[in-house]
């Protein structure tokens, strides 16, 4: 599968975020995103999985090993490099949409403010 950021859903981009710092297993996965949002959005074990997949697919993550001393019946995953280009062109696009969205803001404050 081949996607792009414009295909990248929520979760999807939660998920390389949360492994931006580090390998992690999927419960590990569930809570770092959901603070990650704030508690805004949570991801469900159907919603979690299934973008995994995709992710392994798309070859933005891995399969990695875990700590030795861990449980051996949990999967980790680590981002690839290109998964890591991938969360890095996504955040350099949110960057400029926020930058857009301050020029904006104050374009619509300094004209309210003129009108008057």
């Amino acid at each position: 599968m081949n996607q792009t950021s414009n295909s990248l859903t929520r979760a999807g981009f939660l998920i390389l975020f949360a492994l931006g710092g580090g390998d992690k297993h999927g419960y590990a996965l569930m809570r770092e995103a959901r603070e990650l949002s704030d508690g805004e959005f949570q991801i469900g074990p159907a919603t979690l999985y299934t973008t995994i997949q995709r992710l392994l697919e798309s070859g933005w993550i891995a399969e990695v090993a875990g700590p030795k001393d861990g449980d051996s019946r949990r999967r980790h995953y680590g981002l690839t490099g290109s998964g890591r280009t991938e969360l890095n062109l996504e955040l350099k696009r949110m960057e400029a949409i926020v930058k857009k969205s301050k020029t904006m803001r104050d374009l619509s404050t300094t004209t309210a403010g003129s009108a008057s």
